[in-house]
């Protein structure tokens, strides 16, 4: 059996037919259903991260934290205290106290910036260099080291008024604090350090919860949003398959940090529908809405429009009818009747019926004379089993009449064990093979492209069909596919 090819159309309705009159020799055609198969709207999420550049952030912590934090110049009377030992059991000073002078500096190093959690750690490395000359030119310039590294961690927060808030706090501790051997003691200068640094601590600490609040996502998101009104193609042809977005509302899960860029994880819900055809046109954009605070799981689910027209079903119940012409169908009470049938007529009635209507020339082998003329018509139901692609039809009703006076002899024939048995093996159709097509297609169709400012990058993992239903426009199929979708927003620039 050939199966018919499956069309993907648009919603298109079929010229109707006119009714066969019963004056002129034919039953009156079953009515004709103008119904048209639906276009569901689905719900699905699509993840579109923002990426916020924190260089200007880095850049202005470097411009307001100056390189040299502080310097030291101060003269010292005790840098070495007196120097005692006993001396029949006293002790006894052997040196005086040294006064020295104090010089030095402290600086910083470049700031680097990381990610940690769900924190922003801003590392400010401290170098101090710090000399001590006494006037006596006993420690004859000593130098002593250290180093230090300020973490200053900053915790963000995004507001439902897009307005970027943070927190800073701040530690730090010396990794070598800075300091001299002398006379086998060791001399810091930690106490120096320590007090000059904190005024500095509190400064960077101002100075990134000033520069938090200029970053402008605001902007970005409602440009975003605005774009995200639209129709993203799915397949270019055979046929061209498009998937109209109507976002809902906006969704917002935390942030990291991706080198130079905060990528806030961000998901648009919104109204997806699925057109087959010529590009439809975009919704209008909304505002852009308040924030919710929810991690975005992306998800797309969407219908495909699959419409079997009716047009090709004919030409198949007409080789079918010529085939059984061969051989005289055999009434009951009447005999062998030799049948020849004319051009079928296929369409959908009201119901989710499908009406097909033949014309019949029929007389008695036995006989010569004038044949009954006249028009059968049936109609039947189209079912699948869940998940099936085989199409069948059942609760076959038979209408006929005749321009015979002989009795309503098409009505015998259309009721007869092989008329409708036989129109309705016609009519079984199988679409599992052009359906795995449109799979194969559509998933390659989809995989990643650009559609203006977006890179779209889609994955269909569930492919499933539902019930088989017959509208005015065609047999309709539903087939839904499910899986992901992500959207990066990349303008060019």
């Amino acid at each position: 059996m050939r199966l018919i090819p499956l069309a993907i159309t648009t919603l298109l309705l079929t010229p109707a037919l006119t009714a066969c009159d019963p004056a002129k020799g034919g039953a009156e055609a079953p009515p004709r259903a103008t119904d048209t198969a639906p276009s569901p709207t689905q719900t699905s999420l699509i993840a579109v991260p923002i990426n916020a550049d924190i260089s200007p952030l880095k850049r202005e912590l470097e411009r307001a934290i100056p390189r040299t934090l502080w310097t030291i110049d101060r003269h010292e009377k005790a840098c070495v205290p007196p120097q005692r030992v006993k001396v029949f059991g006293r002790k006894v000073k052997v040196t005086p106290a040294i006064p020295c002078t104090i010089v030095g500096q402290v600086t910083r190093g470049p700031l680097k910036f990381r990610g940690e959690g769900n924190e922003i750690v801003v590392d400010v490395p401290i170098n101090a260099r710090i000399s001590a000359r006494d006037v006596g030119g006993v420690l004859k310039g000593e130098t002593a080291t250290g180093s230090a590294l300020v973490h200053a961690r900053i915790r963000l927060d995004l507001a439902a008024n897009w307005r970027m808030q943070g927190k800073a706090r701040i530690a730090y501790g010396w990794t070598s604090a800075p300091g001299i051997d002398f006379l086998g003691k060791r001399i810091t200068f930690t106490d120096e350090a320590d007090a000059r640094l904190k005024p500095v601590v509190a400064g960077i600490e101002r100075e990134v919860n000033r520069e938090i609040v200029k970053i402008d996502l605001r902007r970005q998101a409602a440009d975003i949003w605005r774009q995200s009104f639209t129709a993203l193609e799915l397949n270019h042809q055979n046929p061209p398959v498009w998937m109209r977005v109507t976002p809902q509302r906006i969704l917002y899960g935390g942030y990291h940090l991706d080198g130079q860029r905060l990528r806030l994880d961000l998901g648009i819900e919104g109204l997806t529908e699925t057109f087959v055809g010529d590009r439809p046109a975009a919704p209008d954009p909304t505002p852009l809405p308040a924030l919710v605070r929810k991690t975005p799981r992306p998800h797309l689910d969407i219908r495909v429009p699959v419409v079997a027209d009716y047009a090709p079903l004919q030409p198949v119940i007409d080789r079918a009818l010529a085939k059984r012409a061969t051989r005289p169908f055999v009434l009951p009470k009447i005999g062998p009747m030799m049948v020849k049938f004319g051009p079928s007529t296929v369409y959908g009635a009201p119901g989710g019926r499908v009406a097909v209507g033949v014309d019949v020339d029929a007389r008695l082998e036995a006989r010569t004379g004038k044949p009954t003329h006249g028009r059968i018509w049936m109609t039947a139901i189209p079912v699948n089993a869940p998940g099936s692609a085989e199409i069948r039809f059942t609760d076959l009703v038979i209408n006929g009449d005749t321009d015979g006076v002989a009795g309503d002899v098409l009505i015998l024939i259309g009721r007869s064990e092989e008329f409708a048995p036989l129109i309705a093996e016609a009519l079984t159709q199988n679409f599992a093979r052009d359906l795995a097509e449109l799979q194969g297609k559509i998933r390659r169709a989809v995989d990643e492209r650009r559609e203006g400012p977006f890179v779209i990058r889609t994955h269909v993992d569930g492919f499933e069909t539902g019930a088989i239903r017959a509208y005015g426009n065609g047999l309709y199929l539903p087939v839904r596919m499910t899986g992901g979708a992500r959207v990066d927003y990349r303008p060019t620039r």
